[in-house]
């Protein structure tokens, strides 16, 4: 969805949502499916699948504030998934991702000014014997040092 684009509307999340009504546990699809077409999950989503569920509004929050990958605001036009786990921590991941997060002047989550870089903590990539790894979209990047991850966010236009 073009972010210049209008509102959902109840009508539009109802058509997203409603045709998955029918799956077992048909929250997480309908969320990930909203998603998908608005680069985000908007707030005018809740109570349109809360009816379309019976579900709680507060249940519903709170399937999307659990889960992670669930955005409340669209992401920028790359995603950086930098590695929290063990491994990457103990590989100087934390101070490499403080380091980056305050190069970019946000925190995670947070999407830079221009739009270009959103920055997500992710909780392995696999990598774990060449860490710290982080992953810009979907390329995976091991043993990374503060040169690399610059390479990484100026490839991304950040």
């Amino acid at each position: 969805m073009h972010p210049n684009a209008p509102a959902p509307t109840t009508e539009d999340i109802r058509a997203i949502a409603a045709p998955l009504a029918s799956l077992e546990g048909p929250l997480l699809p309908m969320l990930h499916a909203v998603q998908e077409a608005y680069g985000h999950v908007p707030e005018a989503a809740v109570p349109v699948l809360s009816d379309i569920l019976n579900l709680g509004r507060a249940e519903v929050h709170g399937v999307i504030s659990f889960y992670h990958d669930f955005r409340k605001a669209p992401a920028g036009k790359h995603i950086l998934k930098i590695c929290r786990a063990e491994a990457c921590q103990a590989m100087g991941g934390n101070r490499l991702a403080q380091a980056t997060l305050d190069k970019l002047g946000i925190d995670w989550h947070g999407t830079t000014p221009n739009g270009a870089v959103t920055v997500e903590p992710v909780y392995c990539l696999g990598m774990c014997a060449c860490a710290p790894a982080a992953m810009l979209d979907d390329k995976v990047v091991a043993r990374l040092d503060d040169a690399r991850m610059d390479r990484l966010l100026k490839e991304a236009g950040a």
